[in-house]
């Protein structure tokens, strides 16, 4: 990711200009970063577990988000896109915004070569400031592999990862479970060489 040429755009600004955008951007505190589109793979990931997600809670108080539904982070003055978002309950709005949600319990980010690190380290931490954030999942995309942070406590996260093709990742925040097969339904992994600089 690089930023726009150098200037400081309050969040108002970002917003105005985000809505007549040909392509996304995110927004970290004053400085607008644009984000590349995704790859094949990255999109069946996301499909997969949007859809799985979305089933499951049809009948429960949770609703689910994908890619288009931006993120504010209220102190690190940050707008995101999170891959999948799950919300217990009624979304919670930044300005009535109905584009954009402040309270997600679960986030899930569809990991690529040029995301990577911030996705695990940066992002994280700035996730970690949501109030109602209780759960992570970085879903690899060139390879069976994920990795799922759990809160306990204040200041406390378990960890736990993921590589077999015949095992399942339940969540600890809500009644859910998905094997690796299905998250991975139709991922071509020799596809991933060729498209991977190309993702957010």
């Amino acid at each position: 990711m690089q930023a726009t040429k150098q200037q400081y755009y309050s969040a108002e600004e970002y917003l105005t200009l985000e809505e007549a955008a040909e392509y996304k951007s995110e927004y970290i505190d004053g400085h607008i970063v644009p984000m590349a589109g995704a790859s094949t793979n990255h999109n069946r990931i996301a499909g997969n577990l949007y859809a799985s997600l979305n089933f499951a809670f049809k009948q429960q108080n949770y609703e689910v988000f994908m890619g288009d539904v931006r993120l504010w982070i209220p102190q690190k003055r940050i707008f995101t896109y999170p891959d999948v978002m799950v919300v217990a309950g009624e979304p919670e709005y930044f300005n009535n915004r109905t584009d954009t949600i402040t309270n997600p319990l679960v986030i899930v980010e569809v990991l690529s070569k040029s995301t990577k690190n911030y996705d695990m380290g940066g992002k994280f931490e700035a996730y970690r400031t949501i109030y109602s954030f209780q759960e992570y999942l970085l879903i690899d995309q060139t390879r069976i592999y994920i990795e799922q942070f759990s809160k306990m406590s204040n200041k406390k996260w378990s960890f736990y990862e993921y590589n077999q093709e015949d095992g399942a990742i339940a969540l600890t925040s809500i009644g859910f479970q998905i094997s690796l097969v299905d998250i991975y339904s139709k991922v071509k992994f020799e596809e991933t060489d060729a498209s991977i600089d190309a993702e957010d």
